[in-house]
């Protein structure tokens, strides 16, 4: 009754103090990997840095540094850290864009559904429980259309991954439904950064190219730098937004059609109660 709420059948169930055991670990880890300042190592610019020794060691060691991948993405999805970008570019950059597609995927889903999880069973069931009506319905109205809202949330690189995994968690999203449109949602901008990571050795000898020419000229300032924002056009994220509003259509035609067959029905019981 009131404002309690129950995970869906077949969810699990966590209870006592132990449920804040997971999310309280991943919290020190985070706090431990900014205090150290290990995450700004997560950059194109350092992957450019230390390629040819990372395209060694993944020649060398192929398994191990899928492995190993895979880990270093899931820790990173759990832990929340905004890298998931440059990590797909890493992939497509050490594996080539279809196996790194892959890795990347698979490493995104695991580490997203651990972070769905550590917060649905800490913090889920409190949060939703106190918080008001309005909220609640908010909640509901997310969970009835949950696949097509995750999706517009995925395919829209605007939104933070970590946010929508969040988010999925405190509205009480079935976690099928959380799988299952969590790599469909990321997918497209997925093969986009596989693919710009798989050519990225062409695109760091155009920089050097770039700088020698910029020395040979004698000018001051000729380091080289790269960024996402260098990698990914401003058409191909229109292209991605455009993805997540389509994801929103199906929403859109339900609620028109329900408010029309809703306006048909009142207007016939109107009509049958006349004189």
């Amino acid at each position: 009754m009131g404002g309690h709420t129950n995970p869906p059948d077949g969810e699990p169930r966590t209870s006592g103090r132990w449920r804040y055991l997971p999310l309280g670990l991943a919290l020190l880890a985070l706090a431990g990997l900014l205090a150290s300042g290990a995450h700004r190592y997560l950059s194109v610019d350092m992957l450019a840095a230390q390629r040819d020794g990372v395209r060694a060691f993944a020649d060398a060691h192929p398994i191990q540094a899928l492995g190993l991948y895979v880990a270093a993405y899931v820790l990173a999805v759990v832990l929340s850290i905004p890298a998931s970008a440059v990590l797909t570019v890493v992939g497509g950059f050490l594996f080539g864009w279809a196996l790194g597609l892959l890795a990347a995927l698979v490493g995104a889903t695991l580490g997203a559904a651990g972070l769905f999880l550590m917060v649905r069973t800490s913090l889920g069931d409190i949060l939703l429980r106190r918080a008001g009506p309005r909220i609640q319905g908010l909640a509901a109205g997310f969970r009835r259309n949950a696949a097509a809202y995750l999706l517009f949330l995925r395919l829209t690189p605007m939104v933070p991954f970590w946010m929508t995994n969040i988010a999925a968690a405190l509205f009480h999203v079935r976690l099928s439904t959380f799988l299952l449109t969590t790599p469909l949602g990321i997918l497209p901008v997925s093969i986009a950064f596989a693919v710009t990571g798989a050519g990225l050795d062409d695109l760091l000898m155009d920089q050097q190219r770039e700088r020698a020419a910029c020395l040979a000229a004698g000018g001051g300032e000729c380091a080289m730098s790269l960024s996402l924002k260098s990698l990914l056009s401003p058409e191909l994220l229109a292209a991605f937004a455009g993805f997540g509003l389509l994801a929103l259509l199906p929403i859109a035609v339900k609620r028109y059609y329900g408010t029309r067959v809703e306006g048909i029905r009142v207007e016939s019981d109107g009509r049958a109660g006349g004189p």
